[in-house]
């Protein structure tokens, strides 16, 4: 192989390595992001307070 395909690999092989980890970041933030989320919910219900959540309800009432 000449250099600059070496180079050229080496370097896209780089590129995919940096957006794997700025990935693994990223998932790992909305983790910890859900987790307090879910946190903050179990003890808003544990003190009585109204569920502040965002998003459809779990379930649908019957309306037949």
């Amino acid at each position: 192989m000449t250099e600059n395909t070496e180079k050229g690999q080496k370097s896209r092989k780089a590129e995919i390595e940096r957006q794997a980890k700025l990935r693994r970041e990223r998932a790992a933030e909305k983790l910890r992001e859900n987790l307090s989320r879910r946190k903050e919910q179990t003890r808003a219900r544990r003190s009585g307070q109204a569920d502040e959540t965002d998003g459809l309800p779990a379930a649908k009432m019957d309306e037949s």
